[in-house]
């Protein structure tokens, strides 16, 4: 599958060969996806303004936004998992930590390794979250350390999406709809990873 890719001012993004974009993704510019990654449908890496760096095994979700004022960047450390829709403007993700579906981050933010940032919730510019900490809300703030479970359930959710990866490369594949139901159809190959209120 090619993807859609954008050379601006002599700068051409980066795709590591094991890391999976989807062809419906947009990346620009100064752009640099590390090896295992995960970008999904729609996502929009914009690296026109400031520099955009996806470490090893993180995953960027459909309809995501990432795109930095001039000369900042957004930076998504190693095993860094970015929920359907969220915003990141100019901020950085810790290693192993979790941004929510829908929520925005802005510039000069900075999210601590193994955190998680709430569904839903906006992390004003310059704010911090230290490492290990759930936060959440409008404006987002500290509510509690994530707990061990919370934490453990958060690396298989990564896991399954570097597992996707493999998956895509190995069996993605564009085809016209069938116009009924096969008999005997199967089903897709996910693992039993569950949503996390399901495990309490």
């Amino acid at each position: 599958m090619s993807l859609t890719v954008y050379a601006i001012d002599g700068i051409v993004p980066v795709v590591d060969p094991t890391a999976f974009v989807h062809p419906s993704a947009v990346l620009i510019g100064d752009v640099v996806v590390g090896p295992g990654c995960y970008i999904g449908p729609l996502a929009s890496l914009r690296g026109d303004f400031g520099a955009i760096r996806i470490g090893a095994g993180a995953n960027v979700q459909d309809c995501c936004v990432l795109h930095a004022f001039p000369r900042e960047e957004v930076v998504i450390d190693t095993d860094g998992h970015i929920g359907h829709g969220a915003i990141l403007h100019g901020c950085r993700i810790g290693r192993n930590a979790l941004v929510g579906m829908n929520a925005v981050l802005m510039d000069g933010v900075t999210i601590g390794e193994n955190s998680i940032v709430a569904a839903q919730s906006f992390v004003k510019a310059g704010e911090t979250i230290p490492p290990g900490s759930l936060a959440a809300g409008t404006p987002a703030r500290v509510l509690r350390p994530v707990t061990e479970d919370e934490i453990a359930w958060k690396s298989a959710g990564t896991a399954e999406y570097q597992r996707l990866t493999r998956r895509c490369h190995a069996s993605l594949v564009a085809c016209a709809p069938l116009a009924a139901v096969e008999p005997n159809r199967g089903s897709v190959d996910c693992g039993p990873l569950q949503p996390l209120h399901q495990t309490r």
